[in-house]
């Protein structure tokens, strides 16, 4: 029996073929339809067109895979899965037509507006490939199910008893494992599933920084938790304490409100991690974190304030400093940052003429001797050598030792003259974890075993961020604590909470880390997938086309992709959406009385407003 995975990859290479192969007909009948990657058939005799058609249906077949492996198949998604189609086929519009034939013609990309409707009729091909290819893939894979049913569901005795589930955390480990839980127990209603989380929804954390840059809309990196999982009892609250021995934790859903007590028989502990402070004079309270959508838009706001500022400062070393930014940190979370907020502020430089180009300074702080140290050394050093020509700054082998409103201080004895400090050198568990009785770090994650299961415990669990989980495959080595693991070990979490609900073995999670991306701006990237070391644009449209079939719901995938469609062609958005005051009628009469004006009477017996 095929796994799912090469189950899907298998129907997404039929089903591109069957795509590319009415494409294909369309071009021959059509004559100056352009098929995918714009490929187009040449006045050149019979033959040579067969060639063509052939090459068509090679990278029909192979893009078809490609959307197997990426989308993979969802029951009852039919409409998602057509959806995700037309996207497929429209991503690969603009990284074909548009990016890559005018690459082998020894052209630039033609991102403009003229340059792009000139091959708009290529779109046609495109997204008529995406639907057929999505429309093939999905039914290829219900027949096959009907054929060969791949799951059985085991049902519980009629008189079982409750058996409660509970899951702290509404990260990617968590809403993973409740999603896989519903699953699991989709026909046992004698188990009951509850997610606890402060936030009510699902962050997509790797595009955070594209919030921050205005890249992107908040809302848009962000499901519903009670959207992602429909049968799960889900309570937005605050963690206060675990009772290991009485099997209860503790809930606060308001300040004023009374604290609540959820009884458990599995507690899953997917509560991430917070900045880590490290005890430096300053540092919490004058800088800025990235970890959530409130942090993003913080920052935003702040650095279109200061735009703002500068643009009004008559005084050129006063400039310089309000437009100085700082990010202390060389892993993926402060490049990307650093490389946002410079794509940022030359993008909207238009819109502000007092400011020089010269003006705005970019420095990134970082403690080793090279940035992004989980990549290999050669895209490191790739990384690095592409940001410091575009004017970036880097300190390394050097530390924030402090921070105060208007500089940041460095080991070493130099200071920064700074109002923004974005600070992503370090991380630590979450504190209610300690106080739990079991075996933990010097940092305070959770001491995992292989199952997933704390150390001493069979009914708590931990997965993400806030654990240590070693790797079978590596000996003395720990699975990282990235997206892409914790959504896999918070599946095969669920499945040993089913397994041990159910008296069946337990199994280790095994994962190789499939590849690392990171975003350098300006279109372009860095990444390793499988081994093999990839830059530049190509990267940037791995990264781009990975990240994106991620995202949790078609929804926010049609709206990131209308964000990055008008990103391509558009500047960035300047608006400030918070620091505006409305000022009350009280605060205008006052400031009226202040500049020697008396303020009117009101007039009696004045009409009502409807």
């Amino acid at each position: 029996m095929l796994t799912p995975q090469r189950r899907d990859v298998s129907a997404g290479a039929v089903a591109g073929l069957l795509g590319g192969t009415v494409l294909s007909i369309a071009m021959v009948t059509q004559g100056n339809l352009p098929g995918l990657l714009g490929l187009k058939l040449l006045d050149l005799g019979q033959a040579l067109n067969l060639v063509v058609i052939a090459l068509h249906l090679l990278i029909a077949a192979l893009l078809g895979m490609g959307f197997g492996a990426i989308f993979r198949y969802q029951p009852g998604g039919y409409a998602a899965t057509i959806s995700s189609g037309l996207l497929y086929g429209l991503l690969w519009w603009i990284v074909g037509p548009l990016t890559l034939m005018p690459l082998l013609l020894g052209q630039g990309p033609t991102w403009s507006l003229k340059e792009a409707n000139a091959v708009f009729s290529s779109l046609i091909g495109h997204l008529l490939y995406g639907g057929i290819t999505a429309f093939s893939f999905y039914l290829l894979i219900s027949l096959y199910l009907r054929a060969r049913p791949e799951t059985e569901t085991i049902t519980p005795p009629p008189q079982a008893p409750t058996k409660r589930i509970v899951i702290l955390g509404g990260g990617f480990g968590g809403v993973s494992t409740a999603q896989r839980l519903e699953e699991l127990f989709a026909r046992e209603p004698n188990v009951d599933i509850t997610l606890v989380s402060q936030s009510n929804y699902l962050l997509f954390t790797p595009m955070l920084a594209e919030v921050a840059s205005s890249g992107l809309e908040p809302q848009h990196i962000s499901a519903p938790v009670r959207a992602s999982c429909p049968r799960t009892h889900f309570v937005r609250a605050d963690v206060e304490s675990i009772d290991t021995d009485e099997k209860i934790v503790r809930v606060r859903v308001g300040k004023s409100v009374a604290s609540e007590a959820l009884s458990y028989d599995h507690l899953v502990l997917a509560l991430g991690s917070i900045p880590n402070y490290f005890g430096l004079p300053g540092l919490e309270a004058n800088s800025f974190t990235l970890k959530s959508l409130h942090d993003a838009t913080k920052l935003r706001n702040h650095v279109i304030t200061l735009l703002e500022e500068a643009d009004s400062e008559p005084k050129a070393q006063k400039r310089r400093e309000l437009l100085s930014f700082v990010v202390a940190g060389g892993g993926f979370a402060g490049t990307e940052m650093i490389a946002e907020l410079f794509d940022f502020v030359h993008s909207v430089r238009r819109y502000y003429p007092h400011i020089q180009s010269d003006e705005p300074r970019f420095v990134l702080v970082h403690s080793q001797d090279r940035i992004l140290p989980e990549l290999s050394a050669e895209l490191g050093a790739y990384a690095l050598d592409k940001l410091q020509k575009r004017g970036i700054e880097f300190f390394l082998n050097a530390r924030v030792a402090g921070a105060t409103p208007e500089k940041v201080m460095l080991n070493d004895g130099r200071e920064i003259l700074t109002k923004t400090l974005v600070w992503t050198a370090g991380n630590q568990p979450n504190p209610v974890l300690k106080t739990l009785p079991c075996e933990h770090t010097k940092a305070g994650a959770i001491v995992a075993e292989p199952t997933l299961q704390a150390k001493g415990f069979t009914n708590l669990w931990a997965v993400g961020d806030c654990a240590q989980i070693p790797d079978v495959l590596n000996a003395g080595k720990f699975h990282p604590p990235t997206a892409q693991h914790a959504l896999r070990e918070g599946k095969v979490l669920a499945e040993n909470v089913a397994a041990a609900l159910r008296g069946q073995t337990l199994k280790p999670f095994k994962f190789r880390t499939i590849g690392i991306l990171v975003a350098l701006g300006h279109r372009t990237a860095a990444a390793e997938v499988r081994g093999r070391r990839f830059s530049g644009l190509l990267a940037w449209v791995m990264w781009r086309t990975i990240y994106f079939s991620k995202l949790p719901g078609l929804e926010k995938k049609v709206r990131v992709a209308f964000d990055w469609a008008l990103d391509l062609f558009f500047p960035r958005d300047i608006v400030l959406t918070s620091n505006v005051l409305t000022p009350t009628l009280t605060q205008m009469m006052g400031t009226t009385q202040m500049n020697g004006i008396t303020p009117a009477k009101p007039a009696t017996g004045m009409a009502k407003e409807n």
